[in-house]
């Protein structure tokens, strides 16, 4: 939508408070405010840095410490420019802050509250793009949300299912290796939840406080 354009959603954009990577873009989405954007800091909100993990090695040993990490796509600096950033979720759940000020990562439940908002059998359908998608899983995006398939990082250090897969952690655990996150697929118009370990990459989304 454009700037500022309301959907039959409910849903609205607007240029958001700026941050360090510059505005952020924001969606009125039901009573939550969202960015339509993916994360693509690579400092927490206290101005610490977040390591860098390029190498197979360099990812696998910030699991094995449970230090944030965050990568590009493939290291590619122009995936960063069209999915933003991976994190690790030790990055999500850090105490420092991974959102900007202002914003805060959604929980599982706030999550579930964007997917009651939109229905749950095509939330999906509403949330992703209508470009960047593989095998015709291109979509309405009535929401504003722009869920793109950025794909992820796996514990080995490999990339996988960009085009095909979007997921976004959540600020929630479910157990000691694992915590919640929703993906979309290019297949249909749901909206998944999982549990997922915590060493994976994926993408981050905010909410507004």
């Amino acid at each position: 939508t454009e700037e500022g354009a309301s959907t039959e959603e409910g849903a609205s954009t607007e240029e958001g408070a700026s941050t360090e990577e510059g505005a952020s873009k924001e969606v009125t989405i039901g009573k939550q405010v969202w960015m339509s954007e993916n994360l693509n800091v690579d400092k927490f909100r206290n101005g610490d840095p977040i390591l860098e993990a390029k190498t197979d090695e360099e990812w696998g040993a910030a699991y094995e410490n449970q230090q944030p990490a965050w990568c590009y796509y493939n290291n590619d600096p122009a995936n960063g420019e069209k999915y933003g950033k991976l994190y690790n979720w030790y990055a999500v759940n850090d105490k420092r802050g991974l959102a900007p000020f202002g914003y805060h990562i959604p929980s599982d439940e706030e999550w579930t509250t964007l997917e009651d908002f939109l229905g749950k059998t095509d939330a999906g359908k509403k949330m992703k793009s209508t470009s960047g998608w593989k095998e015709n899983g291109n979509s309405s995006n009535e929401s504003g949300f722009s869920g793109l398939p950025g794909g992820g990082r796996y514990g080995d250090g490999t990339f996988g299912d960009i085009g095909k897969y979007g997921s976004w952690w959540s600020s929630s655990e479910n157990d000691t290796p694992s915590a919640w996150g929703r993906y979309l697929g290019y297949g249909n118009g749901y909206v998944y939840r999982y549990d997922n370990d915590k060493e994976k990459g994926f993408s981050v989304r905010c909410l507004r406080d």
